[in-house]
């Protein structure tokens, strides 16, 4: 009994210790836009006296809310559009038959083994014919689809009850009617897990719309850029900006995070 203790205690402790190093670099993020301008570089744990000035400083920089709101924009159509093609292709593969299916289904799959990078060059061509490129729903359209959200709704689908989906149909319903009014309402904990992972991603990324935009003060990620120079980098406002960048995703996730648990409990008792 004392040893099964002791493991328990060790457990916890190591779980504690993780957790502040995972927890460290966004305090130390928050704690550095709460200093004065000029003890930005300071190393004390605590900052003090608190400041505001890096906030204010970054607001007449960039326009904030307006990074946050174009920001929120782009991840929120590509997450949505992610769940959405991911739920459709995935009832279909794991509800129905049809010929071909497990080639078709391995080579959607396959899909996500090939960089971004690889298509990168044709999506840009292909924005620059649609005449979308330096608008936000051009950094969003070539994201729409996500063979990882595929793969991973198409798992909680072959485990649904077949039963209530041949129920269903016994009643008269629709495909379409099923998928909505049957299927979803089950599989609300593993959408909302996967809804603020494809959200987070979109809401992080760089790279596509460094590419796509051509103004530096488009997303959020761009305009940290604002603060990098040739006469030196504004920390304080830089970290300002970035502390109010993961607000949004923070409050997404307490949100969500009845139904992010559920998943993870659903997901372990299968």
């Amino acid at each position: 009994m004392m040893i099964d203790r002791l493991r328990g205690l060790g457990s916890h402790l190591l779980l504690g210790a993780t957790a502040l190093v995972a927890v460290f670099p966004i305090y130390w993020l928050f704690a550095t836009s709460l200093r004065r301008p000029e003890d930005v570089t300071a190393l004390t744990p605590f900052p003090w006296p608190l400041s505001i000035a890096n906030y204010t400083d970054a607001a007449h920089k960039v326009d904030v809310l307006g990074l946050i709101g174009n920001t929120f924009f782009v991840a929120a159509l590509s997450a949505g559009g992610q769940l959405l093609v991911a739920l459709l292709a995935s009832y279909a593969f794991a509800l129905y038959t049809f010929p071909f299916q497990r080639v078709l289904y391995l080579a959607f799959v396959g899909t996500w083994l090939v960089p971004f990078q690889v298509t990168m060059l044709p999506n840009y061509v292909l924005l620059t014919r649609l005449g979308l490129i330096n608008t936000l729903v051009g950094v969003a359209l070539p994201t729409l689809c996500s063979a990882l959200a595929v793969l991973l709704l198409r798992q909680h689908m072959a485990s649904f009850p077949k039963e209530l989906v041949a129920a269903a149909r016994i009643d008269g319903r629709s495909s379409w009617s099923i998928l909505w009014t049957v299927v979803v309402p089950n599989l609300r904990p593993a959408l909302a897990a996967l809804g603020i992972l494809l959200f987070i991603n979109a809401w992080n990324e760089y790279f596509w719309p460094a590419v796509v935009l051509r103004q530096s003060n488009s997303v959020l990620q761009l305009g940290l850029r604002s603060f990098m120079g040739t006469e030196g980098d504004q920390w304080g406002p830089m970290m300002a900006l970035a502390g109010l960048a993961c607000l949004p995703v923070l409050i997404m996730y307490l949100l969500l995070q009845r139904h992010i648990v559920n998943a993870f409990v659903r997901s372990g008792l299968k």
